[in-house]
């Protein structure tokens, strides 16, 4: 039977009975993805991806059912799957998580700043490395299943593949697919391959330039660092030749290469002479005269201590003078009358709301939160500003950042007087537009 092509025509009708098709979100003939909900109108918002190509069916069942225990903070949780039919013909489909971003609508619209790739890169290295850890393989690494889902970076999970396993349905001219997966079973370094490409899109709007039928590697635009180095290891035709998860996170860190690979072996071989060899009693007295004179000290120390205590008066004539009765009679004064009054909440004098682009603002599905909490002096002026939230987005997250200085307070009351006071600004960012909500945390 010919596979029923999923397209957004398909929005109304209802899969299995119960997961209405409310949107299209994307697809590519023989799968794709829809929002739905979980438990009828007003429920849980959830993607549900569909899938129509039989021979695949089943193998996509048992992939489904081995891996919908994995659980990792930047995965996708796989929520329900099971069999069904679009116009007669059978399909199988998977529930998941619903994403507010998905990378490959940003990529479009603008690339990724530094920090926001670096922000992108490690929660998927944590999902890789997952992966890897339990003999799967993402194998469909792209711009397209990397995903925000409440403002957490996740992985998508539909579509990972057992290692050493055939990936029949990659397509070689993709090249976010490794080269040798048309021809050998996956393998981790596959995965490593996809990452570097995705890497390069997302800095640079555009993929590395490649000839598969030459022997060289991909030719790279320019990069900032280090996601340069990062890129050039991971796009290795040999798959041997590639860097490996560690190798990324070393060079993330700043701590990669720092000694060249001969020198590190010399030092290697070192480590277990110098660990074996004894210790000279040349170099041990040293410490011993050390040792002695520091128990010395320690003993004068206590010694003196001890004859204060003995000799000093003050305490027992504290005492005395406290149990001597009063040497006049008369009634004290009455004490000073001190009026106070409870701290007064400060206001908002001026708010400035980060201006964002249009097409900034198109990148977002769902909304992008962001805290930051401002410390304000007596003046009412913003002295200080530090992220308790910085969502999802480093570019928005820079947006709230430059707005929040700006901000001017009437400041808050206590007995009378301005005093310093903390706020803490809630920013919603929504393709519709911002909100800014204060709230004032001290006084």
């Amino acid at each position: 039977m010919n596979a029923v092509p999923i397209r957004g025509s398909l929005v109304g009708q209802i899969i299995d009975g119960r997961f209405s098709l409310l949107e299209w979100l994307g697809g590519s003939g023989t799968s794709g993805t829809f929002l739905t909900e979980l438990s009828g109108p007003g429920s849980q918002k959830a993607a549900i991806k569909l899938f129509s190509t039989p021979a695949q069916a089943e193998d996509r069942l048992t992939i489904w059912t081995e891996t919908q225990s994995l659980s990792h903070v930047h995965l996708v949780r796989i929520l329900h799957f099971g069999r069904a039919e679009i116009e007669g013909a059978p399909i199988v489909y998977v529930v998941t998580e619903f994403a507010e971003e998905v990378l490959s609508q940003i990529i479009p619209e603008r690339p990724l700043a530094p920090e926001e790739a670096r922000e992108m890169l490690e929660p998927v290295l944590d999902a890789l490395s997952y992966h890897h850890s339990k003999k799967y393989v993402h194998a469909h690494l792209r711009p397209s299943n990397i995903l925000v889902v409440e403002n957490e970076v996740k992985l998508s999970a539909d579509c990972i593949l057992a290692h050493h396993s055939l990936a029949l349905e990659l397509e070689s001219s993709d090249l976010h697919n490794a080269p040798e997966t048309a021809t050998h079973p996956i393998a981790p370094a596959a995965d490593i391959w996809s990452l570097g490409v995705t890497l390069v899109e997302a800095l640079t709007q555009q993929l590395p330039v490649w000839d598969s039928a030459g022997d060289g590697d991909p030719v790279l635009p320019d990069l900032p660092k280090p996601f340069d180095a990062i890129a050039r290891q991971c796009l290795r035709v040999d798959p041997a030749k590639r860097c490996t998860l560690s190798d990324i996170r070393l060079r993330l860190s700043g701590r990669s290469a720092a000694v060249s690979p001969p020198k590190l072996q010399e030092l290697l071989e070192e480590l277990p002479a110098q660990r074996s060899a004894p210790e000279s009693p040349a170099k041990r007295l040293p410490v011993i005269p050390l040792i002695v004179g520091f128990l010395l000290l320690l003993a004068i120390i206590v010694g003196l201590l001890l004859r204060s205590r003995k000799t000093d008066p003050t305490p027992l004539q504290t005492e005395t003078t406290r149990q001597a009765p009063p040497a006049e009679t008369s009634a004290p004064p009455p004490a000073p009358t001190i009026t106070t009054t409870g701290p007064q909440k400060g206001d908002v004098l001026h708010r400035v709301v980060p201006d964002v682009p249009q097409r900034a603002s198109d990148t977002i599905h769902g909304k992008i939160a962001v805290a930051i909490r401002v410390s304000v002096d007596p003046t009412g002026a913003v002295t200080n500003a530090e992220f308790a939230s910085r969502g999802s987005s480093a570019y928005f997250a820079r947006l709230a950042m430059e707005s929040a200085h700006d901000w001017k307070f009437k400041p808050a009351q206590l007995n009378g007087h301005a005093v310093a006071s903390t706020w803490l600004l809630r920013f919603e960012f929504k393709r519709s537009g911002t909100d800014v909500t204060p709230v004032e945390t001290n006084p």
